[in-house]
């Protein structure tokens, strides 16, 4: 299934929100109350969008509800359409349900663009991986729009982030991802989400791919820490603009400064 976004005239605005674990307190923080901060910092940050991706971990728990919760809610705080990809903590059979079983788009174009939404997550599993189906999808889709300049989405992140302890979880197969995103020279940007911390770097080829990951709108992970700890950082998302020449702006928003109820000092998850 695909989605066309009719926009010829201005940048593409994308949103990108993640990890919003509905459905559970995670380390006493009540996840519903931070994710509506955040869709309310969208509503008066953001006047346009385009289009809103969540990229996965939608609910932290095995709760219909929680993913029809999510829904009403985005759609209350954001106009713009929304697409949505599973994280290790989500149950796509209820991402299904929730949607009466409509599936949501996973090729997306705009403008002089196309969106690809991939799927990183591995039942009962935390650490990411591509089915060859997901990766003959992706190929294929980058053939099929070979006019247009690439965005691709996931959840896991495909290299590490410099924190240990989370980058067990990587993509399994990222060096199969990485061999058919180097071939194409039209894919600008990838993004991903999963480790609840900003991240940024340039992947090393001419005109090298941007590469992202997206903050949660829960709890936020401390950066370069090899063992588990709880960043004191605030909720937010990150926008995108997407220019006709394939170039890319981007930039992380946050909550601002509350006292939410967090453990700051749990070992774990």
């Amino acid at each position: 299934m695909q989605l066309k976004i009719d926009n010829t005239i201005r940048p593409v605005r994308l949103l990108q929100i993640t990890d919003c674990h509905l459905g559970d307190k995670l380390l006493g923080l009540d996840t519903e109350e931070s994710l509506v901060d955040v869709l309310r910092l969208i509503g008066t940050e953001q006047d346009s969008p385009d289009l809103l991706l969540a990229t996965g971990d939608i609910a932290g728990c095995y709760s219909l509800s929680a993913y029809q919760r999510f829904l009403a809610l985005t759609r209350t705080h954001v106009s713009a359409p929304m697409v949505w990809l599973p994280g290790n903590h989500d149950t796509p059979t209820l991402m299904l349900e929730a949607l009466q079983g409509i599936r949501m788009p996973r090729v997306i174009t705009a403008g002089s663009w196309v969106l690809i939404m991939l799927d990183s997550s591995v039942r009962g599993s935390e650490h990411g991986d591509f089915t060859q189906e997901e990766l003959t999808f992706l190929d294929q889709t980058i053939k099929d729009h070979s006019e247009y300049h690439v965005m691709i989405f996931l959840h896991h992140q495909p290299i590490a982030v410099g924190s240990a302890w989370v980058d067990q979880y990587v993509v399994r197969s990222a060096d199969k991802f990485f061999a058919i995103v180097d071939r194409y020279p039209q894919i600008r940007g990838i993004s991903w989400g999963h480790v609840h911390q900003e991240f940024y770097c340039r992947r090393k080829r001419e005109n090298g791919i941007l590469m992202w990951s997206t903050p949660s709108t829960c709890v936020q992970f401390k950066p370069q820490c090899d063992d588990f700890v709880v960043d004191h950082k605030m909720p937010g998302y990150r926008w995108y603009d997407l220019f006709a020449d394939g170039s890319i702006v981007s930039h992380v928003s946050r909550v601002a400064e509350k006292p939410y109820s967090i453990d700051y000092d749990s070992s774990g998850y």
